[in-house]
């Protein structure tokens, strides 16, 4: 009388291992997509953190600024925020100019604030920049991907 053996057989095995190899294949990129579009959330974020403490600066001091200190920050320009994902540049600002014959109005003074990908958060190639403007205008590169970047 024969004993059967209990346990898998090779062939079964290596079907075993093929299927865990096909689902890891799908998953891991995909997690790997979701993990860097949260990431993004701190880019956004750490813009419109650092656009509220520009207009506080502005409505003291009649001028933005490009300071990091003026906003808390304390070392020099670029400055990583958050987990270290993106790393905010140094404020582009334009004072405001006087009203003249050819500019009766003026023109007010502006800022554009940049956050751009650092570490492996470069790989995301949907959402490399972001950017904030002093009118609140939105944008992100590559160009034409601003709404999808930051809604």
């Amino acid at each position: 009388m024969r004993t059967q053996s209990q346990g898998f057989t090779l062939i079964e095995l290596i079907v075993a291992l093929v299927i865990a190899a096909i689902l890891a294949a799908i998953a891991v990129p995909s997690y790997i997509s979701y993990s860097r579009k949260s990431h993004r959330t701190e880019a956004k974020t750490a813009l419109l953190d650092m656009a509220g403490l520009e207009e506080r600066y502005f409505s003291v001091n009649n001028t933005y600024s490009a300071n990091p200190a003026d906003f808390g920050y304390p070392g020099p320009w670029p400055v990583v925020i958050g987990s270290g994902y993106y790393q905010v540049n140094a404020p582009v600002v334009t004072a405001a100019t006087a009203p003249t014959a050819l500019l009766p109005a003026g023109t007010p003074a502006t800022y554009t604030l940049t956050a751009v990908p650092i570490g492996d958060q470069v790989n995301d190639a949907q959402c490399t920049t972001f950017t904030l403007t002093s009118a609140g205008v939105q944008g992100a590169l590559p160009a034409g991907n601003a709404f999808t970047c930051w809604h």
